[in-house]
Protein backbone atom coordinates (compact mmCIF):
# COMPACT_ATOMS: atom_id res chain seq x y z
CA UNK A 1 0.00 0.00 0.00
CA UNK A 2 1.28 3.66 -0.70
CA UNK A 3 2.13 5.45 2.21
CA UNK A 4 0.77 8.86 0.86
CA UNK A 5 -2.91 7.08 0.80
CA UNK A 6 -2.45 5.98 4.27
CA UNK A 7 -1.47 9.18 5.53
CA UNK A 8 -4.31 11.00 3.47
CA UNK A 9 -6.58 8.39 4.23
CA UNK A 10 -6.09 7.94 8.20
CA UNK A 11 -9.33 7.38 8.90
CA UNK A 12 -10.79 4.73 6.25
CA UNK A 13 -7.41 3.07 7.26
CA UNK A 14 -8.60 3.02 10.92
CA UNK A 15 -11.91 2.36 10.48
CA UNK A 16 -10.54 -1.14 8.31
CA UNK A 17 -8.92 -2.04 11.44
CA UNK A 18 -11.13 -1.64 14.33
CA UNK A 19 -13.97 -3.31 11.58
CA UNK A 20 -11.37 -6.65 11.18
CA UNK A 21 -10.85 -6.53 14.54
CA UNK A 22 -14.40 -6.46 15.95
CA UNK A 23 -15.40 -9.15 13.06
CA UNK A 24 -12.36 -11.43 14.18
CA UNK A 25 -13.46 -10.68 17.99
CA UNK A 26 -17.22 -12.06 17.37
CA UNK A 27 -15.87 -15.04 15.55
CA UNK A 28 -13.79 -16.60 18.60
CA UNK A 29 -16.57 -15.35 20.73
CA UNK A 30 -19.79 -17.28 19.10
CA UNK A 31 -17.22 -20.00 19.12
CA UNK A 32 -16.48 -20.05 22.68
CA UNK A 33 -12.52 -19.95 21.28
CA UNK A 34 -13.31 -23.96 20.09
CA UNK A 35 -12.75 -25.28 17.01
CA UNK A 36 -16.10 -25.08 14.67
CA UNK A 37 -17.24 -27.60 12.13
CA UNK A 38 -19.74 -27.30 9.49
CA UNK A 39 -22.78 -29.35 8.86
CA UNK A 40 -21.22 -31.05 6.19
CA UNK A 41 -18.37 -31.77 8.06
CA UNK A 42 -19.90 -33.09 11.01
CA UNK A 43 -21.42 -36.67 9.64
CA UNK A 44 -17.71 -37.47 8.91
CA UNK A 45 -16.56 -36.49 12.35
CA UNK A 46 -19.65 -38.49 13.84
CA UNK A 47 -18.77 -41.57 11.70
CA UNK A 48 -14.96 -41.34 11.87
CA UNK A 49 -14.53 -40.24 15.33
CA UNK A 50 -17.65 -41.31 17.02
CA UNK A 51 -18.06 -37.35 18.06
CA UNK A 52 -21.31 -36.92 20.23
CA UNK A 53 -23.56 -34.26 19.33
CA UNK A 54 -24.84 -32.18 22.28
CA UNK A 55 -27.75 -29.62 21.84
CA UNK A 56 -27.93 -26.73 24.19
CA UNK A 57 -31.44 -25.95 23.29
CA UNK A 58 -33.81 -25.28 25.44
CA UNK A 59 -36.35 -28.44 25.76
CA UNK A 60 -39.06 -27.07 23.75
CA UNK A 61 -37.02 -25.84 20.91
CA UNK A 62 -35.30 -29.17 20.71
CA UNK A 63 -38.43 -31.35 20.40
CA UNK A 64 -39.43 -29.25 17.41
CA UNK A 65 -36.22 -30.39 16.08
CA UNK A 66 -32.92 -31.81 16.24
CA UNK A 67 -29.74 -32.94 14.45
CA UNK A 68 -30.57 -37.14 15.18
CA UNK A 69 -29.13 -38.95 18.37
CA UNK A 70 -28.64 -35.61 19.74
CA UNK A 71 -28.53 -35.26 23.40
CA UNK A 72 -30.16 -32.26 24.93
CA UNK A 73 -28.92 -29.99 27.98
CA UNK A 74 -30.30 -26.73 27.48
CA UNK A 75 -27.87 -23.99 28.61
CA UNK A 76 -29.92 -23.18 31.89
CA UNK A 77 -28.76 -26.18 33.06
CA UNK A 78 -25.70 -26.62 31.53
CA UNK A 79 -23.14 -26.24 34.36
CA UNK A 80 -25.65 -28.68 36.84
CA UNK A 81 -24.87 -31.19 34.00
CA UNK A 82 -21.45 -31.81 33.20
CA UNK A 83 -21.32 -34.97 34.84
CA UNK A 84 -22.87 -36.25 31.98
CA UNK A 85 -20.71 -35.66 29.65
CA UNK A 86 -17.35 -36.92 31.42
CA UNK A 87 -17.63 -40.24 30.28
CA UNK A 88 -17.31 -38.65 26.92
CA UNK A 89 -14.32 -37.24 27.85
CA UNK A 90 -12.51 -40.58 29.36
CA UNK A 91 -13.39 -41.99 26.28
CA UNK A 92 -11.62 -39.50 24.22
CA UNK A 93 -14.49 -38.37 22.18
CA UNK A 94 -14.93 -35.30 19.98
CA UNK A 95 -18.00 -33.04 21.44
CA UNK A 96 -19.65 -30.94 19.04
CA UNK A 97 -22.17 -28.14 20.72
CA UNK A 98 -24.70 -27.09 18.78
CA UNK A 99 -28.17 -24.81 19.06
CA UNK A 100 -30.75 -23.25 16.63
CA UNK A 101 -27.94 -20.98 15.41
CA UNK A 102 -24.30 -21.45 16.98
CA UNK A 103 -24.59 -18.22 19.82
CA UNK A 104 -25.48 -20.86 22.93
CA UNK A 105 -22.72 -23.33 21.97
CA UNK A 106 -20.03 -21.22 22.23
CA UNK A 107 -20.71 -20.33 25.49
CA UNK A 108 -21.33 -23.30 26.30
CA UNK A 109 -18.10 -24.81 24.89
CA UNK A 110 -16.21 -22.03 26.90
CA UNK A 111 -17.62 -23.91 29.75
CA UNK A 112 -15.99 -26.75 28.95
CA UNK A 113 -12.73 -25.52 27.87
CA UNK A 114 -12.77 -23.95 31.54
CA UNK A 115 -13.58 -27.61 32.93
CA UNK A 116 -10.36 -28.54 31.40
CA UNK A 117 -12.55 -30.71 27.96
CA UNK A 118 -10.19 -30.98 25.56
CA UNK A 119 -12.06 -31.73 21.92
CA UNK A 120 -14.83 -29.58 22.06
CA UNK A 121 -16.12 -28.67 18.23
CA UNK A 122 -19.21 -25.73 17.55
CA UNK A 123 -21.50 -26.28 14.79
CA UNK A 124 -21.13 -23.61 13.00
CA UNK A 125 -24.61 -21.32 12.16
CA UNK A 126 -26.22 -24.31 14.32
CA UNK A 127 -29.36 -26.52 13.83
CA UNK A 128 -30.33 -23.82 11.11
CA UNK A 129 -27.41 -24.50 9.23
CA UNK A 130 -27.84 -28.66 9.13
CA UNK A 131 -31.25 -27.72 7.84
CA UNK A 132 -29.62 -25.71 4.96
CA UNK A 133 -27.60 -28.72 3.94
CA UNK A 134 -31.12 -30.79 3.80
CA UNK A 135 -29.28 -32.60 6.47
CA UNK A 136 -31.70 -35.31 8.68
CA UNK A 137 -33.84 -33.64 11.42
CA UNK A 138 -35.19 -35.88 14.22
CA UNK A 139 -38.65 -34.55 15.48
Amino acid sequence: MDIQFITLNWHLFAALVVISTLIVVDTLRRSGGSNQVSAVQLPQLINHEGAIVVDVCESAEFNKGHIPAAINIPMGEFKDNLKRLNKYRDKKKPIVLTCQSGTRAGRAAAILRKNEFSDVYTLTGGVTAWEKENLPIER
